[in-house]
């Protein structure tokens, strides 16, 4: 089955009282192992608020391949809780092409994944389709939703 889904960008922040390491490896915890080395990720520096330097990692992944093993990786991860919290907020999380999640930093460094709102992992999924009731059921096809 060809995926119904263009690319998936991915994003975070590592603040100045953060370890740029451990940051990165809870981006690289989203894919299962032998496949997070493939993954290529460019971070930028910036400045906060206040001039705190910021690293912004950021990854756009386009191999079918690599969207499939992080696509599964949420699938069997995430928690029955998570995936009804996405099915219950559907309508929030799709805009225009993109379904847009967001999960617990901390989490994905320990090697969960869960979904959560302050200081998030940023995960956008581009689909090759605006219609939302294809976009809906290709979210329940992909084990997304409960």
């Amino acid at each position: 089955m060809a995926l119904p889904i263009a690319y998936v960008s991915v994003r975070l922040s590592a603040h100045a009282t953060e370890d740029l390491e451990k940051v990165k490896k809870a981006l690289l915890n989203l894919l299962p192992d032998g496949r997070a080395e493939e993954l290529v990720i460019r971070m930028e520096p910036l400045k906060g608020h206040y001039g705190n330097p910021i690293t912004l990692l950021e990854a756009r992944i386009d191999d079918p391949g690599l969207i499939e093993a992080l696509l599964e990786s949420l699938r069997l991860r995430l928690s029955m809780e998570d995936k009804q919290r996405i099915a219950r907020d559907l309508s929030r999380l799709l805009e225009k092409n993109d379904l847009y999640l967001r999960l617990d930093k901390q989490a994905a460094f320990e090697d969960e994944l869960r979904l959560r709102r302050d200081d998030p992992i940023h995960i956008r999924i581009h689909c090759k389709t605006s219609d939302r009731e294809t976009m809906v059921n290709m979210c329940h096809e992909l084990g997304l939703t409960s």
